[in-house]
């Protein structure tokens, strides 16, 4: 009894448009090339097959007749998975008229069964399943399985253990049950299915440095205050030798000499003060506490990341709030760096996320560790700078006082006009130096910071991407979820104290549950972290239905719901919504309950610019077991019990018409 699909419920007459938690933007691209309509036969069988694989099976099975009607040829390996498609997931009462021809036309021209290898085992086995009856051993049947290769094997159990009734029909579903059981958590599926949610990570990227910038005003004073300070120290030298001043002279060149070494060391000062201002600036909080980014738009995002995992990575023992408190000015210089990094490529957000919580993590270490503030400590005035100001500044004034006291008793007026052109002169051009030297400075620290910045940033880029580096297939997500399906099930049947063999026909519905984060692989549908599923068991009494919730990542469902009601409870079944790609099923009872289900979510929106939505939605769809439950009740809402009779008698008879037809290939 293969299982398929699921979904969201309303109680009472509330309508549920499940609410998928969508990750828009890149998508994974796993070894499936989508389907190209010039495509050889063999390709085209061969994409069915990968489809079939997914258990994406409408889909599956429209590939692979497509291929045999364009000429691909019938072998035992063709003529297996054809029929492993064709009753994949459902019972023989569930085949219409249509249906039956088909797989009775299936063995117009049959292919050599006389041969031994893997695929002919496989055919003649489903054969045989197709033309057992009451007196089938059901331990034989069980030998006969085993023998089978693993891969033939594990297509049966997978596809094909609603095929049988009776104690054959409970011992293959057994069997299929155990197997799900074991594949269900293989692979690490409890450590490797979070990471298909996650998109390939988006490299590292700093913002640049700012080039130096010199205003215009401090080039000026740079310029001119030179200019004026060497033509004042040059005429009080003339006036100073001339009028045999030779001390005032050694006291003019001293203070010049005491200039350039206290420029040398407050030029360091000055740079120090200005960088800690700067840095300090970064770890002040925002005088505005608001953002004026859009909600929906990629600064707005990249301000809800930076709250989540700056909340989620704290030290211990601080609360959320206080802990954002304390970091909203490195938060907010944080957030603008990354925004400016990334925002003019239309990056998908989620690619950057773990770029947000490797800051977030680093800034909690650093935190930890008491280095988050440990550039005050390396912008601390050395001794070395405070004694070449000290030392300059003593030589500056001391031969400042001398060479004034010589040019006042050489020449007063020409001297002191010197003096106070000197004096101006050299202090404006000092001040501009310093600016220009800090800014040249800060030039390359901000280099050096950037260089190890980004080193760090690759290294926790490489450790993602290797983290990630074994993320889950398609092909192992959908066997994951059947896996689900089929425990679930089997759950549901011993709370219903059922036998495989009483239920004559099952629907499984999924949907998306309203806290999923969503993905696909190229060509795929879209799968979710958290499922709401509908499972409905349809015996000859009436209806079975369980509602539940499923964490896909952590293999873990409950329930939430368990119905029981006649056939003729059923008051209307339809589905909504298909024009605009965002079906919905909706299950009307005679009580007046409606039990509604958006089968997609509310988001469809593809993820790269070629693709169609309307394909995405198909996939999904075909996924969710929509057509088969949508079939399934249709026909108990509109014939009631006699539904069930009616395909009773008519599978029986088609049964005994395709053994016929079939039996003179087993001898």
């Amino acid at each position: 009894m293969t299982t398929h699909s699921t979904h969201n419920v309303a109680q009472g007459s509330a309508y549920v448009g499940v609410q998928a938690g969508s990750i828009n933007g890149d998508v994974h691209n796993h070894q499936y090339a989508p389907p190209d309509p010039s495509a050889t036969p063999q390709g085209e069988f061969e994409v069915g097959v990968q489809y079939l694989d997914r258990f994406l099976l409408d889909t599956a099975r429209k590939h692979i007749e497509r291929a045999v009607a364009r000429g691909y040829p019938i072998t035992t390996r063709v003529q297996f998975y054809r029929l492993v498609a064709f009753l994949s997931g459902r019972t023989p009462r569930q085949l219409e008229a249509e249906e039956w021809r088909r797989l009775l036309a299936i063995w117009d021209a049959p292919p050599d069964l006389d041969e031994h290898d893997e695929w002919t085992l496989g055919l003649r086995f489903i054969l045989r399943l197709l033309n057992s009856d009451d007196s089938a051993v059901p331990e034989a049947v069980t030998e006969d399985l085993e023998s089978l290769p693993l891969r033939q094997r594990r297509y049966v159990l997978d596809h094909l253990d609603g095929l049988l009734e009776g104690a054959l029909g409970n011992r293959l579903w057994q069997k299929s049950v155990a197997q799900a059981q074991q594949q269900r958590t293989a692979g690490d599926r409890l450590g490797r299915a979070w990471k298909f949610f996650h998109p390939t990570p988006i490299p590292p990227r700093t913002r640049p440095v700012a080039p130096a910038e010199f205003v215009v005003a401090d080039r000026v004073k740079v310029g001119i205050g030179a200019a004026l300070l060497l033509l004042a120290v040059g005429k009080l030298s003339v006036l100073l030798a001339a009028n045999g001043e030779f001390g005032g002279l050694i006291g003019l060149y001293c203070a010049a000499a005491g200039l350039a070494v206290f420029g040398v060391g407050g030029a360091d000062r000055h740079f120090r003060h200005r960088r800690r201002r700067a840095q300090d600036s970064e770890l002040r909080p925002p005088r505005r506490q608001y953002s004026d980014a859009r909600p929906g738009g990629f600064a707005g995002k990249i301000d809800r990341l930076f709250t989540h995992y700056f909340a989620r990575y704290r030290p211990d023992k601080m609360a959320s709030a206080q802990w954002l408190a304390e970091t909203a000015g490195i938060r907010r210089h944080l957030r603008n760096e990354v925004v400016d990094a990334y925002r003019e490529e239309r990056v998908n957000v989620e690619r950057v996320a773990w770029l947000v919580r490797y800051l977030a993590s680093d800034v909690r270490n650093r935190w930890n560790q008491g280095t988050l503030t440990a550039y005050r400590q390396e912008l601390r005035v050395p001794l070395r700078t405070w004694l070449l100001q000290i030392t300059g500044a003593i030589a500056l004034i001391t031969g400042f006082v001398w060479a004034t006291s010589a040019v006042f008793s050489a020449a007063v007026l020409p001297g002191t006009f010197w003096l106070a052109l000197m004096v101006p002169a050299a202090v404006a051009a000092t001040r501009a130096v310093f600016r220009m030297v800090a800014e040249r400075r800060r030039v390359i620290a901000d280099s050096a910071h950037r260089a190890a910045e980004q080193f760090r940033r690759r290294e926790a880029y490489d450790r993602w991407v290797a983290k990630l580096a074994d993320k889950p297939t398609d092909i192992e997500m959908a066997t994951w979820l059947e896996c689900d399906r089929k425990v679930i099930t089997d759950q549901a049947l011993q709370q219903f104290q059922l036998q495989p063999s009483q239920v004559v026909a099952h629907a499984f519905l999924e949907a998306p549950a309203g806290s999923a984060r969503k993905r696909r692989a190229e060509d795929g549908p879209w799968r979710y972290t958290h499922y709401r599923l509908l499972l409905f068991l349809l015996t000859k009494d009436g209806v079975r239905q369980i509602d539940l919730e499923l964490d896909f990542r952590r293999a873990d469902h409950r329930d939430t719901q368990r119905l029981n009601y006649r056939f003729h409870a059923i008051s209307a079944v339809r589905i909504d919504g298909l024009a605009l790609d965002k079906p919905t099923f909706h299950l009307t009872l005679n009580s007046g309950e409606t039990i509604s289900v958006q089968v997609t979510g509310t988001d469809t929106k593809p993820t790269e610019r070629n693709e169609d939505p309307r394909s995405i939605t198909e996939l999904t769809v075909d996924a969710s077991g929509l057509r088969q439950t949508l079939h399934v009740l249709e026909g108990v809402a509109a014939e009631g019990k006699d539904w069930v009779r009616l395909r009773g008698e008519q599978a029986d008879d088609r049964l005994a018409e395709l053994s016929r037809r079939t039996s003179g290939l087993l001898n």
